[in-house]
């Protein structure tokens, strides 16, 4: 049988994306499928799974180190996100200033983010040791007695805030790049009715990065509800420490999966993770749509 011009150049593309298309049904739809299968099943890995339908699901409700992680996990983020966001916009614009030093400031500021994460818990797990940690002993030197950072529940979201703080390199890039594509004839205008430098980001350039600020955001809002990194490495720190301190979201479902051999239960978590994650994305989008400004063409 002769093939078209048209099917002949169909059968290539196709032949060319196939490699894709495997890797995606073998490695990203099948095991979403053997999740979502195993979320309604009684699975020990060692043992063949068996059907409980939702108790999985309900269960979480009744387990008061789901309820202490997921918590925890949303405090975390409701902080993270707002605060990483308006300290780099603040660097950004720092930059985008053309001050003396910028190029040294802008790989300052970029370069913790190339730190691989258990090199990065390492060197904060000597800085925010309780005892003999730096800084401790810096706010020793001024009289001020500092807290035992990995040691107390509240203290250990405080550090990894601080963690998270520290890594907005990333955001600081998008939002400089941003910023520079900004039409100076808007400054100019903007100036000729008055507008004083702060009134200028905010009615011009914050409109006019606005894509940007939602990438960043909807980008970071994500990585915060599965952090598991950071509060893995940190919590080898202190033998005396409370580990439920470092307990998040993707922390528990590691451990009910990994440590309690709970797949199935583990599977569950994961289900209300993602199913929660891209709610609040949706919703986010949705809210946008009056907040940020495309540019045509």
């Amino acid at each position: 049988m002769k093939l078209s011009a048209r099917a002949k150049v169909d059968l290539a593309g196709y032949l060319w994306v196939s490699p894709w298309i495997a890797g995606f049904l073998l490695f990203m739809l099948l095991p979403a499928a053997l999740s979502a299968y195993y979320s309604l099943t009684d699975y020990p890995v060692l043992e063949a799974p068996i059907f409980v339908g939702f108790d999985n699901y309900t269960r979480m409700w009744r387990e008061p180190d789901f309820r202490d992680a997921a918590l925890r996990t949303l405090l975390y983020a409701a902080a993270v996100v707002p605060l990483s966001t308006i300290l780099a916009l603040v660097l950004a614009a720092l930059l985008c200033g053309g001050r003396r030093l910028t190029g040294f400031l802008r790989a300052a500021i970029f370069l913790p983010t190339l730190v691989p994460m258990v090199a990065a818990g390492m060197v904060w797990m000597w800085l925010l040791n309780g005892g003999y940690g730096l800084i401790n002993q810096s706010l020793a030197l001024i009289g001020v007695e500092g807290p035992n950072w990995l040691g107390e529940g509240p203290m250990v979201l405080v550090s990894l805030i601080i963690i998270a703080l520290w890594g907005v390199g990333h955001s600081v890039v998008i939002y400089e790049a941003a910023m520079r594509e900004v039409p100076p004839s808007l400054y100019e205008a903007a100036a000729l009715d008055g507008m004083g430098p702060v009134a200028r980001f905010w009615h011009v350039t914050l409109p006019m990065i606005s894509p940007a600020i939602l990438f960043n955001v909807v980008t970071l809002m994500i990585g915060s509800l599965q952090l598991f990194g950071m509060p893995a490495v940190l919590s080898k720190s202190n033998e005396g420490a409370d580990p439920r301190a470092f307990t998040f979201f993707t922390n528990e479902m590691f451990s009910q999966a990994f440590l309690n051999g709970q797949m199935g239960y583990a599977s569950a978590m994961a289900w209300v993770q993602l199913l929660f994650v891209l709610a609040l994305t949706g919703l986010t989008f949705a809210v946008s749509g009056r907040l940020v400004h495309y540019r045509g063409g």
